[in-house]
C-alpha cells in the first residue's frame, strides 16, 4: 500500500514538470515568456505637505450633495473641485479605457475623471507630470459579491491607459472609512469634525432634493423651484465653506422656497424611484435623466435619500452584533466581538442612529421640510424577512424588497421603479427575481424594474410610459375618491383653500399616494363636517336674496 503511494506520487510529480515544460514552450512560440501580468501598485498617500498643492476631485452623488460637500471640505482648508454629472461622452470614454464586462457605474464614473483630466491637460494646457502630482481622486468602495469591490483597480489601470499613470485614487471603504488614505502623516484626518461635517452636507443635500421634488411638479412659473434651489446651494455653500452657523441659512432658504408659486390641486401621480444605489441617485444620462423624464411626463417624484444608506450602515452594525452576541463564544473574525464589548457597541449605534435623526428632523425644520419621515430599518427588515434573508448585503441588500412593500402596503406612491446597471448581479436578482413574487402578493402594485446600458433610452421610456398611464390612473381615482367623501368638487378647492393649496411647503394628511388627493383630506376647509359646510353654503344664499 505504501509502494503505491509512493509510485503514484512519482507519476504525478513527472506529469506536473511535463505540463510545466509545456507550457513554457508554448509561451515561448507565441512570444509571450517576456509578458508579465499588470501589477496595482499601492497608490501614493495624501500627505500633509502636499495639501496645500493638491487638489481633491470627486464625484457621484446628486449635483447637490456634490456641491456642498466641495463647500463643506474647502472650510476644513482642503482644495476641492467636484466633477459634472457624468454624461454620454462619459461612457464613451469609460469603455474605450477600461476593461470590457464592467457595469454603468465604472464605466460612468472613471470615463467622468479622463475626461475632466483631458481638460486639464489639453485645454488648459497642464502637464501629465502636474496632473499626477498635484490632482487626486477619492471614491467610494464596497465588498463583493459586487464587481463594486474591484473599481478602484479598474480606475487605475483605465488612468494608466488614458495617459495618467500613477494618477492618485484613493479608496473610501462604507464600512471602515478612508483607511487607505489615512496614517499618521495623512493630510486626510478623520476625526469627529471631519465627519460630522460631511454629515451635515449629506442630510442638508437630502433635505434640498425632497423640497425640490415636492414643489417642482406644481410649480406655475416653469423654472422657478430651480432657481431657488440655486440660491439656496449658493446662500449654504458659503456657509459650510466659511464654517458659519447653519439654521439661520436654512431659514433664509425657507423664504427662497415659500417664494415659489404652486397649485397643489394638479393630479398627478407619485412614483418612487429605488434600486441600486448609483443609479437611482445620479440624475445624469448614467440613468437616462430618469427623474426628468418623470416630471416631464406630469410625474411626481420621490427619490431615496443619502441618508438613509447611511441608517441602513448602523442598522447592519446593529443586527450583526445582536447576532453574533447569540453565538456559543465571541467570534474572532475582523469584525467580530472578541475582546470587545457588545453591548457598548449597541449603545454607540443606537445613539448614533437618534443623532441622525434629530439633525435630520433638525435642518428639515429649518428648512421647511414638513411631515418627512425618515424609513424605519427594523420595519424594513421585517417586512423583507420573508421574501429575503436579513444577511444577504449584495447591493441594497433586502432594502428594495422592504421598501416595495411598503410602498404597496402604506399606499406612499403610485408607481415604483427599479433602477439598476445591466448585469448588476445582485440588483437583478432582486428586482427580476424576488420583487415578481412579491407583485403577485401584492397585486395593485405597479412595479417596474428597468436596466441602464447608456443606450436605449428610447425602449426605456418607452416603457416608462405605459406603466405611468396606470399610475395616472390611480392617482386620479385617489383624488375622485377625496373629493366624493369630503363632499367637495373640483373647482371649489382653490376658492374655498386659497393659501393652503398654494403654499409651496404645505403637504397634506397623508391617507393615499395622490399628494392633491391628500391636501383636499388635510383641507382646514374640507375637514369640516359636509352638513355644516351646507349650512354655511343656505346662510350665503339667504343672505345674498337667492
Amino acid at each position: 500500500m505504501m509502494t503505491n503511494e509512493k509510485d503514484n506520487g512519482k507519476v504525478e510529480h513527472i506529469f506536473e514538470e511535463e505540463l510545466d515544460r509545456f507550457v513554457r514552450r508554448k509561451e515561448t512560440e507565441l512570444g509571450l515568456e517576456e509578458k508579465q501580468q499588470w501589477f496595482d501598485p499601492v497608490p501614493r498617500k495624501f500627505l500633509m505637505k502636499d495639501k496645500a498643492s493638491t487638489t481633491i476631485l470627486f464625484g457621484g452623488l446628486t449635483m447637490a450633495h456634490d456641491y456642498l460637500v466641495e463647500g463643506a471640505l474647502q472650510g476644513l482648508g482642503f482644495n476641492v473641485q467636484h466633477l459634472d454629472c457624468p454624461d454620454t461622452d462619459s461612457l464613451r470614454l469609460g469603455k474605450e479605457f477600461g476593461n470590457r464586462g464592467q457595469c454603468n457605474p465604472t464605466y460612468f464614473t472613471v470615463g467622468n475623471l479622463i475626461k475632466h483630466l483631458t481638460y486639464l491637460r489639453d485645454v488648459e494646457g497642464k502637464s501629465k507630470e502636474e496632473i499626477v502630482g498635484r490632482y487626486l481622486f477619492i471614491t467610494s468602495g464596497s465588498c463583493g459579491p459586487c464587481r463594486f469591490g474591484t473599481y478602484v483597480t479598474e480606475y487605475r489601470k483605465a488612468l494608466r491607459d488614458a495617459g495618467f499613470d500613477g494618477f492618485r485614487v484613493l479608496l473610501f471603504q462604507q464600512q471602515s472609512g478612508l483607511k487607505q488614505a489615512t496614517g499618521e502623516e495623512s493630510a486626510l484626518k478623520l476625526d469627529s469634525s471631519f465627519f460630522l461635517t460631511f454629515l451635515k452636507t449629506v442630510l442638508i443635500g437630502d433635505i434640498l432634493n425632497a423640497v425640490g421634488y415636492r414643489i417642482r411638479p406644481y410649480e406655475i412659473e416653469e423654472g422657478a423651484t430651480n432657481e431657488a434651489l440655486d440660491r439656496c446651494k449658493k446662500y449654504l455653500h458659503e456657509a459650510l465653506r466659511e464654517r458659519k452657523w447653519l439654521l439661520p441659512v436654512l431659514r433664509r432658504c425657507r423664504k427662497e422656497l415659500m417664494a415659489v408659486k404652486v397649485d397643489r390641486t394638479i393630479v398627478k401621480p407619485k412614483v418612487s424611484i429605488i434600486g441600486e444605489f448609483w443609479a437611482m441617485t445620479t440624475e445624469g444620462d448614467g440613468n437616462y435623466q430618469l427623474q426628468k423624464f418623470l416630471e416631464q411626463e406630469g410625474a411626481e417624484v420621490e427619490v431615496q435619500s443619502v441618508t438613509a444608506w447611511i441608517l441602513f450602515l448602523i442598522w447592519e452594525g446593529l443586527y450583526d452584533t445582536k447576532r453574533r452576541m447569540d453565538l456559543r463564544k465571541n467570534d474572532g473574525g475582523r469584525h467580530g466581538l472578541e475582546g470587545k464589548h457588545p453591548q457598548k457597541r449597541l449603545a454607540l449605534l443606537k445613539t448614533a442612529d437618534r443623532v441622525v435623526r434629530v439633525m435630520f428632523q433638525t435642518y428639515a425644520k429649518a428648512l421647511g421640510l414638513r411631515d418627512y419621515h425618515l424609513p424605519d430599518m427594523e420595519e424594513i427588515a421585517r417586512v423583507a424577512r420573508e421574501h429575503y434573508n436579513n444577511h444577504l448585503r449584495g447591493g441594497e441588500g433586502h432594502m428594495e424588497v422592504g421598501k416595495l412593500i411598503l410602498n404597496v402596503k402604506k399606499r406612499k406612491v403610485n408607481m415604483t421603479i427599479s433602477v439598476k446597471p445591466f448585469g448588476c448581479m445582485p440588483s437583478s436578482g432582486v428586482s427580476d427575481g424576488v420583487q415578481s413574487l412579491i407583485t403577485e402578493r401584492y397585486p395593485e402594485a405597479i412595479f417596474l424594474p428597468i436596466e441602464t446600458t447608456g443606450d436605449g433610452a428610447v425602449n426605456v421610456y418607452s416603457r416608462i410610459q405605459m406603466m405611468l398611464f396606470k399610475a395616472k390612473q390611480a392617482a386620479q381615482k385617489e383624488f375622485d375618491d377625496a373629493l366624493a367623501k369630503q363632499h367637495c368638487r373640483a373647482e371649489e378647492l382653490q376658492a374655498e383653500g386659497k393659501g393652503y393649496f398654494t403654499d409651496a411647503l404645505e403637504t397634506g394628511r397623508h391617507v393615499v399616494a395622490c399628494t392633491a388627493a391628500n391636501m383636499v383630506y388635510g383641507s382646514p376647509t374640507f375637514r369640516r363636517p359636509a352638513v355644516f359646510r351646507r349650512i354655511k353654503a343656505n346662510l350665503q344664499n339667504v343672505n345674498s336674496g337667492s
